[in-house]
C-alpha cells in the first residue's frame, strides 16, 4: 500500500477559521456543513468546508485566494 502523500498546504477548518478571523472575517451563517464568513471592510465573502479532516489543497488555495490572504 502507498502512503498517503503529504501537501505542505495541510489545514483544519478550525485552523482555517482562526486564520479568517485574524484577517477580518466574521461568521455570518452556516448551512449543513458549510459556514459563511464575510470581511465587512473589503466586502468579501467565503464559504468554509466544516468536514472532520483537513481541506483539500485545491479548495484550500481557492479560499485563500478568495479571501486575498496570501501565503508563502
Amino acid at each position: 500500500m502507498k502512503p498517503k502523500r503529504m501537501s505542505k498546504y495541510n489545514l483544519s477548518p478550525r485552523k482555517l477559521i482562526k486564520l479568517l478571523h485574524e484577517n477580518g472575517f466574521h461568521f455570518i451563517r452556516q448551512n449543513g456543513s458549510h459556514a459563511l464568513f464575510k470581511n465587512f471592510d473589503k466586502n468579501l465573502k467565503v464559504i468554509v468546508p466544516i468536514h472532520s479532516k483537513d481541506i483539500p489543497t485545491g479548495t484550500l488555495l481557492a479560499i485563500l485566494k478568495d479571501a486575498k490572504i496570501k501565503i508563502m
